[in-house]
């Protein structure tokens, strides 16, 4: 699907989506967890239906809609064969789910589309030639089989904080105590704060120590209640469209929550400021996208966008994509290895640009499009539903002119 935006200012309140990276968490806490749990506020984007989907392969029982989840009680099952584990697009599903699948199944075949298979494992890939345990990848099929067992695991902080995630919901469920230690400094420490954060909620405890975590073995979660909260991630799109100026409410958000992208906040603010800036994404790089439609538009300002090696490897090639599709719409960004730096134009052009298969991309292009001189057409439009199926809807409520190009 491909989208025409004729550029106009945004206007009204929005209530923003749940977050996905929350909604992940506890949908895996309340499927490990033994008995019947409830959430609330569950979007059926294409990566929660990934996770959803796999925690149905491994033996949880779950209503269609994510509310209603029946819990393995932190017991392995016992199945004849490995479960078939298709993630979908989701970095996210694979990673958490490659350890617990260890755990609850003693191993999984896991399939993907798009990028996702291409991504690395290499901190598993390690750490499982240490533990005798089988990984392999052949044709976009990534096969895991062994016996998962308690002790020290020694990985980096710096790669990706999913690895640490996935470990931290299968370690609790072995027998034995066992410690994650960091062989370099954390990075997306934000995201690693949620998954304590959904695991403590079920009743499953991560005690940190210096360099790392220690985890107690034979830990059963506890089901409970819970509801997704809105999210800051997408949030950034928004809190973008209100510094090109649009006029827009943004209701639903936790100001206490443990969200690492809470951060757009006080980000958006230095934005607002003249001077020089520079903000260091490596906390949150999933804001990489808003922040630099923002950057983009300070007439006559620069903004240094650091720590952002990481996103070379998201959906697209995020800093190679935010760079050429901005850029082909008149703005003027210079992409480094690691890092954009940004001249502020007062605005941008009309033209076709890509969505690049990837959400944050097209959402992006969306908001930038609001302080165009032209009609901007955005192909491939539909990457949206990995994450916000409604971004389209909710653009239009606002007051976006938005006309779809089927």
């Amino acid at each position: 699907m491909d989208v025409k935006i004729t550029p106009a200012r945004l206007s009204g309140a929005i209530t923003l989506p749940p977050s996905k990276s929350q909604a992940h968490r506890l949908i895996i806490a309340a499927a490990l967890a033994e008995g019947e749990s409830h959430l609330s506020n569950v979007a059926l984007s294409q990566d929660i239906v990934a996770t959803l989907n796999c925690m149905r392969a491994l033996g949880a029982q779950a209503a269609k809609d994510g509310s209603l989840i029946c819990g393995l009680g932190g017991r392995k099952q016992h199945f004849n064969h490995l479960p078939q584990l298709d993630c979908g697009e989701s970095g996210s599903t694979l990673r958490f789910l490659i350890p617990v699948a260890l755990a609850v199944a003693g191993g999984g075949v896991f399939s993907g589309h798009g990028r996702l298979m291409e991504r690395p494992q290499g901190p598993y890939e390690t750490l499982f030639a240490e533990k005798n345990i089988h990984f392999s990848r052949e044709n976009g099929v990534l096969r895991v089989e062994g016996r998962l067992t308690s002790g020290t695991y020694e990985l980096p902080g710096d790669v990706s904080s999913q690895f640490i995630t996935g470990l931290m919901y299968a370690l609790p469920m072995l027998e034995g105590d066992s410690e994650i230690r960091l062989t370099t400094p954390l990075e997306s420490s934000g995201y690693v704060d949620m998954t304590i954060d959904a695991l403590s909620s079920f009743g499953v405890q991560i005690k940190p120590v210096e360099g790392g975590w220690h985890i107690v073995g034979g830990q059963r979660g506890k089901a409970r209640d819970a509801a997704v909260e809105s999210d800051y991630s997408q949030a950034g799109f928004y809190f973008a469209a209100r510094l090109l100026g649009s006029d827009v409410e943004i209701l639903g958000l936790n100001p206490n929550s443990a969200q690492g992208d809470a951060v757009i906040v006080p980000y958006a603010e230095q934005l607002a400021r003249s001077g020089t800036v520079t903000l260091d994404v490596s906390q949150c790089p999933d804001l990489v996208p808003p922040l630099a439609a923002m950057a983009a538009l300070r007439t006559g300002e620069m903004t240094h966008i650091v720590g952002a090696a990481r996103l070379r490897i998201k959906e697209s090639d995020r800093l190679a994509t935010v760079t050429a599709q901005l850029n082909a719409l008149g703005a003027d960004i210079e992409e480094l290895p690691d890092a954009l730096t940004i001249h502020g134009v007062d605005s941008l052009n009309g033209g076709t640009v890509s969505g690049c298969n990837d959400h944050r991309i097209a959402m992006m292009l969306a908001i930038a499009a609001t302080r165009a001189t032209g009609d901007v057409t955005i192909t491939g439009a539909e990457c949206v539903a990995k994450s916000y199926p409604n971004f389209w809807e909710d653009y239009a409520a606002l007051g976006g002119r938005v006309e779809r190009l089927d």
